[in-house]
């Protein structure tokens, strides 16, 4: 498993966690409000900067996580190109982008541990009506950790079928990416059973 976080050090690195991701809530709401292509179009050109200001090392690693999205761009697009609403598919893929890109960003200025930090201080309360908090934070460093890890084994299972055969792989990848899938989450558990669980990491 590895982490989003980028090795190369921004100014947004040394922002506490908890005011990034209450600023990331805000503009994502916010951003919801608006509907204007013009102006999404231009936050779009603004979150782009963002991305460039630290570097090109910088730039091209967030490009490089960003790319899972550009199908369902696609998708949204062809969608209301067909159905003769444009200027609406245009406002609903630039916020996209918009939101994705300003939740990679975070991810990648803002170390695991501290955005478990924040999850832990907002379910504190919880506590109190027997809820663990544990679990919460578990599955949120689980999901960061291993989406790149299943992102690069679909890639792979990708590059084998074009390598046996000159078709597209499609669908076809489905069922082997699933068995690939429920086999890490397999691997997971047993590591997870042989610690003792949350059981015992709450005791330390």
């Amino acid at each position: 498993m590895i982490s989003l976080t980028s090795p190369i050090e921004t100014r947004a690195h040394r922002w506490p966690a908890g005011l990034k991701l209450g600023l990331l809530c805000l503009v994502t709401f916010s951003l919801f409000f608006i509907d204007s292509v013009l102006f999404h179009g231009v936050f779009v050109v603004f979150v782009a900067v963002l991305y460039a200001l630290p570097g090109m090392r910088f730039l091209k690693n967030g490009w490089k996580h960003l790319k899972i999205l550009w199908p369902f761009v696609f998708i949204v697009l062809a969608w209301h190109l067909f159905t003769d609403e444009l200027p609406l598919g245009l406002t609903v893929a630039f916020r996209m982008i918009s939101a994705v890109g300003l939740a990679n960003l975070v991810t990648m200025t803002t170390r695991l541990s501290d955005m478990i930090d924040v999850v832990h201080w907002l379910t504190r309360p919880l506590q109190r009506l027997g809820f663990n908090p544990r679990i919460l934070e578990l599955a949120i460093a689980l999901v960061i950790r291993m989406t790149p890890v299943l992102v690069s084994k679909g890639q792979s299972l990708s590059l084998a079928w074009r390598a046996r055969s000159n078709r597209r792989s499609g669908w076809r990848i489905i069922l082997p990416f699933t068995v690939l899938a429920l086999d890490d989450a397999d691997h997971v558990a047993e590591a997870l059973k042989a610690r003792g669980g949350l059981t015992n990491q709450e005791r330390k």
